[in-house]
């Protein structure tokens, strides 16, 4: 089996498709990664076959307005008209990536293909005559009546409303359907239509963890995270080594791609909220650019593999990310979740349901004083402490990869 996956954003949207590639190797299969060219590097690291794609819509990364918009989690009428902005923006560069999409796929080779939904990638899985497989890394995408979509901010609605609410996320990838019907018509050479179903959807999260539908049909599958094996010739810089050897377990705090428009404002409240809870931290910039200075107390790294690194400090204060939701998951520590947009405030819901977090700060809430208050409560409640080691062992047994590789062998010899 050949398997062309295809994925595009940053770090939490492509690193699960490069460890479904590595585990797809391992047994004994081919896999090529189609994903933004800037991820070049880590698939080289890890032996994965690479096709770069055009960086589109994380062009606007560091945009104003959309980190506006981020900050704001698109809420409210000046949100929800930034949204609409957005899209419109995003649109031409979609269009890129797609173009590079079908460029690859044509030279693939590839018997199946497994996409992300932020591309409609299934258009070109029809171009090819092989399955297309859909991989959702957060809930949200399979409507169901038991809990209303985790993807949108809206308020609490009746059960009979909850799968009304997944209307709002169809909504917005349809408003992408130009740029989709383009692509399909001119550069894949297909007629009208919708694309192929998919063969089979892949939810790459844990079903101890977020809750799903008994009721979805046999090929909607809940396969538990994918974690990606860390590079064998990955070595920690002198400085973490050192500053980790020189006292007690620190705090790890880092917000991925989420940082916000002040980068220095919310690295200034996070240095005052450590010296607040009294603790050591170590301090991750990111894509977000978090801007912090590092200190006897404070080291400022720009990252290290979660894997590594969270099982060596006493707890994780994070963005609420699904990956590194996951990784503090996995790790059995206690967590801090600050949420800005899409999954996040449902993944920092989850963590205080579970038990393995104190109540979600929402990052436009933050201070010193409350981030350093739930960073002490993290690690001075007994019982939050317990259920994160209970939970650790549990993700850890999942190996939801190894399920998700099954599940495709499944698909690839029932096709042939």
């Amino acid at each position: 089996m050949k398997a062309l996956l295809v994925t595009h954003g940053t770090r939490g949207d492509v690193q699960p498709f490069l460890a479904l590639a590595v585990a797809l190797r391992r047994a004994g299969h081919e896999a090529l990664l189609a994903a933004p060219s800037s991820f070049a590097a880590s698939a080289i690291a890890h032996d994965v076959e690479f096709a770069p794609l055009d960086e589109g819509p994380n062009k606007l990364l560091q945009d104003p307005v959309m980190l506006q918009a981020v900050e704001g989690g698109y809420r409210g009428v000046r949100g929800k008209m930034t949204a609409i902005s957005t899209i419109r923006r995003i649109k031409p560069l979609m269009a890129d990536v797609l173009r590079d999409v079908g460029e690859v796929a044509r030279s693939s080779g590839a018997d199946l293909l497994v996409h992300t939904p932020s591309l409609p990638a299934q258009h070109a899985a029809e171009m090819l005559g092989v399955p297309a497989v859909l991989v959702t890394l957060q809930p949200g995408w399979v409507p169901t009546s038991e809990f209303p979509c985790p993807m949108v901010p809206l308020p609490r609605v009746p059960r009979f409303l909850n799968r009304a609410t997944y209307l709002t996320v169809s909504a917005v990838m349809r408003s992408y359907n130009g740029v989709s019907n383009a692509w399909r018509l001119k550069d894949l050479g297909l007629s009208r239509g919708a694309g192929p179903q998919h063969a089979l959807v892949l939810q790459a999260f844990s079903s101890a963890v977020t809750p799903i539908d008994r009721a979805w049909p046999e090929s909607v599958r809940t396969t538990g995270f994918w974690f990606l094996p860390r590079n064998p010739a990955w070595e920690p810089a002198a400085a973490l080594q050192a500053f980790l050897e020189a006292g007690p377990p620190p705090v790890y705090v880092g917000f991925g791609s989420m940082a916000g428009r002040d980068a220095q404002r919310t690295g200034d409240i996070v240095a005052e909220a450590i010296r607040v809870a009294g603790v050591r931290a170590v301090v991750a910039t990111g894509w977000g650019g978090l801007a912090a200075r590092s200190s006897d107390d404070l080291l400022v790294i720009d990252q290290a593999p979660h894997d590594w690194l969270f099982g060596k400090v006493a707890a994780v204060v994070h963005h609420g990310g699904g990956g590194t939701t996951a990784a503090a998951l996995a790790a059995g520590v206690p967590q801090v979740v600050c949420p800005f947009v899409a999954d996040q405030p449902h993944w920092a819901q989850r963590m205080h349901a579970l038990g393995v977090a104190p109540r979600p700060l929402r990052h436009t809430k933050i201070t010193a004083a409350s981030l350093g208050e739930a960073i002490t409560q993290a690690l001075t409640d007994s019982g939050i402490r317990q259920r994160a080691v209970d939970f650790g062992t549990r993700i850890r047994g999942e190996n939801g990869v190894g399920k998700a590789v099954r599940d495709l062998e499944e698909i690839h010899n029932g096709h042939r």
